[in-house]
C-alpha cells in the first residue's frame, strides 16, 4: 500500500474494501484516525472534511470528523450545511455493503437538534433500512459524546452507466 499526505498533513494509504477495487479509498496511517478510511474522489467533501468512516468490531459502520474552525457558522457553531455534507457522506459509508457500485442521493431529510463546537469530536452511527434492487434506504444519527445533535435519512439510487476501463466504477 502506498502512503501518500492530504492537504491537512494527515498520512493516508490506499486500501481497497474486500468487494471492490476503489483507489479513491484511503486509510489514515497515523493520528487521531489512523485506520480510518476515507474517499478522495469526491472533492466537494474533501475540501470540506475530511470525513472518516470505519467497521467497528460488531460489523456496523461508524463515521467521524474533528471540528474544525472551517465548519463553523458565524455563531461559532457547526454550520447546518456542514452536519448535512457529513450526513450524506455517512449514508454511503452505512449503505457501503449494499450498494456496490455507483449511486447518488435522491431524497435526503434532517432535523437539527443541538450545536457543536470547534474541536468536539461527531461520529455518526445508522443502518440500511432496507435494501431494494434499485433503492437504498438509510437512517442516521450524528452525535457529540452521548449528545445527540442530528439526526438525517436518505435514499441512495444504484445507478448503471458504462464505466470507462480506465474509471473507478464506484461513485462517492
Amino acid at each position: 500500500m502506498e502512503q501518500t499526505r492530504r492537504k491537512d498533513n494527515s498520512a493516508v494509504q490506499q486500501a481497497a474494501p474486500p468487494r471492490s477495487h476503489r483507489p479513491d479509498l484511503q486509510t489514515a496511517t497515523e493520528g487521531e484516525f489512523a485506520g480510518w478510511r476515507t474517499w478522495t474522489r469526491d472533492t466537494f467533501e474533501s475540501h470540506n472534511g475530511p470525513f472518516w468512516h470505519r467497521i467497528d468490531d460488531d460489523g456496523r459502520v461508524r463515521c467521524a470528523f474533528r471540528v474544525e474552525k472551517k465548519h463553523l457558522n458565524g455563531m461559532k457553531a457547526v454550520h447546518g450545511g456542514c452536519f448535512m455534507t457529513f450526513a450524506d457522506y455517512c449514508l454511503f459509508a452505512i449503505a457501503t455493503r449494499e450498494l456496490e457500485g455507483p449511486g447518488v442521493t435522491v431524497a435526503f431529510g434532517a432535523e437539527f437538534l443541538d450545536a457543536a463546537f470547534e474541536g468536539e469530536l461527531i461520529e455518526a452511527t445508522g443502518e440500511v433500512t432496507r435494501a431494494g434492487k434499485s433503492l437504498i434506504f438509510v437512517r442516521g444519527i450524528l452525535k457529540c459524546g452521548d449528545r445527540p445533535l442530528f439526526t438525517f435519512s436518505g435514499t441512495i439510487k444504484r445507478v448503471k452507466r458504462k464505466v470507462p476501463p480506465t474509471e473507478v466504477a464506484d461513485s462517492h
